[in-house]
């Protein structure tokens, strides 16, 4: 606040305590009544005791100080003052309560009260406190203690306060004028029950014409009719708040208030064209797109909804239109196959129009709209139609090769007309059953056919253009297979019969049925009957039933299983279809015995065989596990043996009594790298300084050889003793530092003479081949003699 004003302000009040009597800072002292006697005496009492009237004190209610003191002085508040103070300084005035010693401080001689800061009536407005008088000396008190108040007096020191800032509203555009918009609330701090100074008037500063605000409640309203959102949508709005009553020199505040015009629908949907065109390939899929038209509105959100839909066309169903939702765009769609060569151009009328708007702007004209579309087709290389979407056919499965079957028919759509080719899609005929002439599209047949392994055929066929072979397409034929009675019938099943040995004669022993792979039209119809060549000798008869069965029966009255114990029964069987298919079926009969009342009890030997016997196919596959069983037996054989040769070192750590074993297979006679054969038949022959031949020679440790003891004479057949040689080599390997650091098998094989003819191995020969004499074989007789000429005559001839 102005400092001038406020001064101005206090010195008005001054005024106002000095020329009104209510309000006097003193105290008012009130005593009781009657007169006071200079003693102070008023008489006695009934036992004579005299009476004596103490003095009342000063009495006080409230004093009052104006808020918002700036002077420099402590600011006077009042005095306090008893009767019982004769001014000699005996009395003391203490001050208690709220704000006493901080606030407000007290004579404690004179009792005078001052203010020590400056007060704000908004934040207390009055003060509570107690006051009362003692003696200085004593410190008793003179009277009792009395309670006051202060009151702060309010001063317009605070400006109206918007409870928002900004404040946010909205109202509907082309609203009539004095709509409510929003209402504004302000307040003062200052004592509204003192003076204007929280009399709050409220005014707009900005914002006019289009809005009015009411000064006492604070309501914004419309001011201007027609405020259209399309021309302007937002207001800023700022409204004044000022007390006083809004009188001069009140204070003031002020608020911004944005308001919005929301949207209806006050505008119509509007085409940016009156004629629209499109162009579209006659190629194109249902569903597609065609084109995309759009209708301008001013209007937002929902009142901006477009709602298309096509009123005229020269091609009804063809097209469609629905609103993108999005964009608010019309799409255009097919619904029906375009045809270049019928059709090659469609006019529609398309209209839009908008959501119902409110009664009151109808008069603003129809909110729809139309607009001309022109489709144009275009024409596109398509590929051949087929007059069907497909094709049944129907063929006699005797039907010779070749046979024409039936047709299909294609044509190029397009104006240029081109040649169609036919083809089978082979994916369909892989067994090429079927054939169709490229020209005309005859489809024949190239195999027999056979209705009961295959009674339809779907096939499919291609056609292609012979100026485009891109441009395919294809059609499903189903062929039918007609029956043919091309098959007999035969027994429904294989029957298993006996008769009894005391048989009665016509006595039934088997009912037969039969099957017919044929399926004729009217059913099955066979006959059955006894073979020709059967029936003058016939133990058994046939008796046609009439519906498809027969029985077997007896022609005697016993049977002798020891003079006769099968029986075969030829049975013919027609069918009752053209051409007549019959066949001779066998039925098997086994005598057997039985007991009164015809149950088997005993057949013979063979007979029983045969009954309990097993077919083909089950002594097959008897015969077949038997062979598996075999050789999983010799498998199991096999990787045992494998199992049983041991790896040369079974461990790393374990060499011990590890068995070496050399299977290598020599080269002949004529192989003398790998052994010396003489030395085998003759020990003494072998050489000191002969090194073994299966490792690699070490110079550094040559082996160590020990005395040979002396042969023993040789045997009569000059073969040597062997046992020596054996035991030799068994030496030589002991005693050899080259061989290999574990125990090893060396295997030596000799040939006795045993034969009478000698011994024809190699053993006995000599070392050298030139000591051979093959002059013994022309004693051999005539066999030996291309054998005696090849090697006695060169002998001969080198001798």
């Amino acid at each position: 606040m102005d400092r001038r004003r406020l001064c101005a302000l206090m010195m008005l009040w001054a005024v106002v305590q000095l020329s009104c009597p209510g309000y006097s800072l003193r105290a008012l002292r009130r005593t009781t009544g009657g007169r006071r006697g200079p003693t102070g005496l008023t008489g006695q009492d009934a036992n004579g005791v005299p009476l004596r009237r103490s003095k009342r004190g000063w009495m006080w209610n409230q004093f009052f100080l104006l808020e918002e003191y700036t002077g420099t002085d402590m600011q006077y508040v009042g005095k306090l003052h008893s009767d019982g103070d004769r001014g000699d300084g005996s009395v003391r005035y203490v001050l208690t309560g709220e704000g006493a010693g901080t606030l407000f401080k007290i004579d404690e001689k004179s009792g005078d009260i001052h203010a020590t800061k400056r007060l704000d009536r908004e934040e207390k407005a009055f003060y509570i406190l107690h006051a009362k008088a003692v003696n200085r000396l004593t410190n008793e008190a003179l009277e009792g203690e009395s309670e006051f108040i202060i009151k702060i007096h309010d001063i317009n020191d605070n400006e109206p306060r918007f409870t928002k800032d900004p404040y946010i509203a909205q109202v509907a555009e082309m609203s009539d004028v004095g709509t409510s918009v929003i209402q504004v609330t302000a307040t003062d701090a200052d004592d509204a029950t003192y003076g204007n100074s929280a009399k709050v008037v409220y005014s707009i500063l900005e914002g006019q014409p289009y809005f009015s605000v009411d000064p006492e409640t604070g309501l914004i309203k419309t001011a201007l009719p027609g405020m259209d959102r399309e021309v302007k949508q937002d207001y800023q709005v700022v409204i004044q708040a000022k007390d006083m009553a809004g009188q001069m020199g009140g204070l003031s505040g002020t608020t911004t208030v944005s308001i919005t015009l929301s949207d209806v629908n006050d505008n119509p949907p509007r085409f940016s064209k009156t004629l629209y065109e499109f162009r579209v390939p006659e190629s194109n899929e249902l569903g597609s797109t065609v084109g995309v038209i759009h209708a301008m509105d001013a209007d937002i959100g929902q009142n901006a909804e477009m709602n298309y839909k096509i009123i005229g066309s020269d091609g009804p169903g063809v097209f469609d239109v629905f609103a993108n939702r999005s964009t608010q765009e019309g799409v255009i769609v097919l619904r029906k196959p375009l045809d270049y060569e019928k059709k090659r151009q469609y006019s529609l009328r398309v209209q839009v129009e908008n959501p119902p708007p409110i009664s009151r702007f109808y008069s603003m004209g129809p909110f729809r709209d139309e607009a001309s579309v022109k489709v144009v087709v275009e024409d596109v290389d398509e590929p051949p139609v087929f007059e069907r979407p497909s094709y049944i056919m129907e063929v006699r499965e005797d039907a010779a090769r070749n046979t024409i079957i039936g047709s299909v028919s294609a044509s190029d759509p397009d104006d240029k007309h081109s040649l169609v080719r036919y083809t089978i899609d082979r994916r369909t005929d892989m067994d090429r059953v079927f054939n169709i002439h490229a020209g005309n599209g005859s489809v024949f047949i190239l195999r027999e056919l056979d209705r009961e392994e295959n009674a339809w055929h779907n096939i499919s066929v291609i056609a292609t253009e012979f100026n485009n072979p891109r441009q395919i397409s294809r059609v499903p034929v189903y062929i039918r297979v007609l029956d043919v009675n091309d098959n007999a019938p035969t027994f429904a099943t294989n029957y298993e019969t006996f008769v009894c040995e005391n048989a009665k004669a016509n006595q039934r022993i088997q009912i037969v049925s039969a099957t017919d792979p044929d399926e004729p039209l009217g059913g099955h119809r066979f006959i059955f009957s006894l073979a020709p060549e059967a029936v003058g000798k016939a133990n058994f008869s046939v008796r046609d039933n009439k519906d498809n069965t027969a029985w077997i029966l007896t022609r005697r009255n016993s049977y002798n299983s020891l003079q006769k114990s099968v029986y075969h029964v030829p049975v013919v069987i027609m069918d009752g279809e053209f051409p007549v298919q019959s066949s001779t079926n066998t039925l098997t009969i086994r005598v057997c015995t039985c007991d009164r009342e015809g149950n088997m009890k005993l057949c013979n030997p063979e007979a029983l065989t045969a009954r309990a016997g097993l077919s083909t196919g089950a002594l097959v596959a008897i015969l077949l596990c038997v062979v598996i069983l075999l050789m999983i037996v010799v498998l199991f054989a096999a990787l045992r043996r494998q199992r049983k040769k041991e790896p040369l070192i079974i461990s790393k750590e374990d060499v011990r009594d590890n068995v070496v074993s050399y299977n290598d297979e020599g080269g002949g006679e004529e192989d003398t790298q790998a052994f010396d054969i003489g030395t085998l038949r003759n020990p003494e022959a072998i050489e000191e300084s002969k090194q073994r031949r299966d490792i690699i020679p070490e110079t550094f440790y040559p082996p160590v050889r020990r005395p040979v003891a002396p042969a023993p004479p040789p045997s009569r057949d000059n073969n040597g003793d062997v046992r020596d040689f054996i035991n030799q080599r068994l030496q030589d390997n002991d005693s050899d530092p080259t061989a290999p650091p574990y125990d090893s098998l060396a295997t030596y094989a000799y040939e006795g003479n045993g034969s009478v003819a000698e011994s024809l191995s190699s053993l006995e020969s000599v070392t050298t081949e030139g000591d051979q004499d093959y002059n013994y074989l022309s004693e051999w007789g005539p066999r030996f003699k291309k054998l005696a000429d090849m090697y006695g005559g060169d002998d001969d001839s080198d001798s």
